[in-house]
């Protein structure tokens, strides 16, 4: 749905953010000297009070007529990311509480046509036991949560990649952003091709103590580490697989559908099994 304002507290991870230019130094301060704060307190309500001034800046913020101008690098627990030519802005963020549980916030920014105003979406999800699944769209009002760290355009649509965490169990997602007609946001489209069947996005489980990489390598291949057990158990368990280290798999862009590949060798991606 369109943007609705409530509260939730969050904690803050780092991740990536796009290059900047000067930007003004309270809006900085302010929302680092909040984030510092979240990190040192393990009191749910504190971070809850916390939250809700955080949330009140990033939500002027997102109100600015330079939401698509300016870059706040400095802010290390506010992931940001702009498609190519800027036409969509996301700011997403995360909350891990003393239960264990990980929760989710997104604010997605739509530029307006002809000088209109901006479409404004908030997005709140949690990490889930059960993964996002992969044949189903998700509209705003169910989306699974994560936090989105690439975007890049694919038709009329655009490709994300995002990353979900747990205590035991995270995850990689490509995943397809759409608006309708209407202006309505889905997350998810039957075109990834993966062992002759049609998926709506690709997940990536694996332990939370390894690291898995996925990126994109151009506008035609997304890549990322091939997945092994790397201990003994159960081999559907995801907190016994990790990356596998030499070889990547990934998805190639052909006729308008990624179709999937593995054993792509990492140091020359683009030559292998193509």
């Amino acid at each position: 749905m369109k943007l609705n304002i409530y509260t939730f507290s969050i904690i803050l991870i780092f991740f990536n953010v796009l290059n900047s230019s000067g930007q003004p130094a309270g809006f900085q301060h302010r929302l680092n000297d909040l984030y510092g704060r979240i990190l040192l307190t393990s009191d749910d309500e504190e971070k809850i009070r916390l939250n809700d001034s955080i949330r009140l800046l990033i939500d002027e913020f997102t109100l600015s007529e330079l939401v698509f101008e300016k870059k706040y690098p400095e802010i290390r627990f506010l992931g940001q990311i702009a498609s190519p030519g800027s036409e969509i802005r996301i700011l997403t963020w995360n909350l891990m509480l003393r239960d264990g549980s990980n929760k989710y916030f997104c604010y997605l920014i739509r530029k307006g046509k002809k000088g209109g105003s901006n479409d404004r979406y908030f997005l709140e999800g949690e990490h889930r036991e059960e993964a996002a699944r992969t044949d189903r769209r998700y509209q705003s009002e169910d989306w699974y949560g994560a936090l989105y760290y690439a975007i890049q355009p694919f038709k009329k649509d655009f490709i994300l990649l995002g990353y979900d965490f747990g205590d035991r169990d995270s995850r990689k997602i490509i995943d397809v952003l759409h608006f309708n007609s209407e202006g309505k946001l889905s997350f998810g489209d039957d075109i990834f091709i993966k062992d002759k069947n049609r998926n709506y996005r690709e997940v990536l489980e694996y332990s939370s103590e390894s690291v898995v990489s996925l990126r994109f390598i151009s506008r035609n291949l997304i890549v990322f580490d091939q997945l092994a057990l790397f201990a003994q158990g159960d081999e559907s368990a995801t907190d016994f697989r990790g990356a596998e280290g030499i070889l990547f798999d990934g998805y190639v862009l052909k006729k308008g559908k990624w179709i999937f590949r593995s054993g792509i060798e990492a140091r020359n991606p683009k030559n292998k099994r193509l």
